[in-house]
């Protein structure tokens, strides 16, 4: 009887890992800005003058920070390559908001037997919700990937401001609450756990433009005309999310 040929087995290759595919999570992190300016400008001939000899602040940093979490879709599509082409959507709740008070003085040159007063001033800011329609353009080994990604961006800002007289009384005050619009552009790195579940850590630059507030004299208090407050509403975002992989490898 002839002796038996055995062959040895050819070891089993796990498949590349595949990112093509629709996929939905959630995420949370911090976001904050760089001291967001606010410029403001006089009405009339009167608040001009104010704001040139320092009575109203032409420019005054706003610190703006706060958490932010939401939810997130989209969908990658990968051929036999390495690169990993994408589309998301998400929407934030956010906790971003700031007040900074600060004082000015009034010259006496433009007080009166007022000059030389303290006047006390308040500038708030604040964001309710942030959203992002952006593109994605990855590259993956295997089960990990960094991309770029970018596009358009949203969010509910509020803005307001109040100057005081030198009795220490609202002088002059306005708000402003509205739905901004602008871009978004950052980066992250991405990695599949398992074939369903991914993990990933991302940083976005968003800047929504600015939001002109017109902060009129109050009906009862002396003075005339008011000032135009432009809030720059831009900011950082760093977060971590997690995201399931519909139809994915199930490994």
């Amino acid at each position: 009887m002839a002796p038996r040929m055995y062959t040895k087995a050819a070891p089993v290759v796990a498949p590349i890992y595949n990112w093509s595919g629709m996929y939905a999570g959630l995420h949370a992190g911090y976001t904050f800005g760089d001291r967001n300016g606010v410029d403001t400008t006089g009405i009339l001939a009167g608040n001009v003058a104010n704001v040139a000899a320092g009575a109203r602040a032409p420019f005054v940093g706003v610190d703006r920070d706060g958490f932010i979490g939401g939810g997130q879709i989209g969908w990658n599509w990968q051929s036999n390559s390495p690169w990993v082409w994408g589309l998301e959507a998400d929407i934030s709740y956010t906790d971003v908001r700031s007040t900074t008070n600060f004082v000015t003085i009034l010259p006496p040159a433009l007080g009166g037997a007022a000059g030389g007063s303290p006047l006390n001033n308040s500038l708030s800011s604040r964001m309710e919700y942030f959203g992002t329609v952006r593109g994605r353009l990855g590259y993956a080994w295997d089960r990990t990937m960094v991309y770029a990604t970018g596009g358009f961006a949203y969010g509910q800002v509020e803005n307001s401001a109040v100057f005081n007289n030198a009795a220490n009384v609202a002088q002059f005050a306005g708000s402003s609450r509205d739905t901004k619009t602008g871009y978004t552009v950052g980066g992250g790195i991405e990695h599949a756990w398992t074939g369903n579940w991914t993990v990933k850590a991302e940083y976005l630059y968003y800047d929504l433009g600015r939001n002109d507030v017109t902060v009129p004299v109050l009906p009862g208090v002396a003075g005339a005309g008011g000032y135009i407050s432009s809030f720059k509403n831009d900011g950082h975002i760093v977060r971590a999310g997690l995201n399931y992989k519909f139809g994915g490898m199930g490994w």
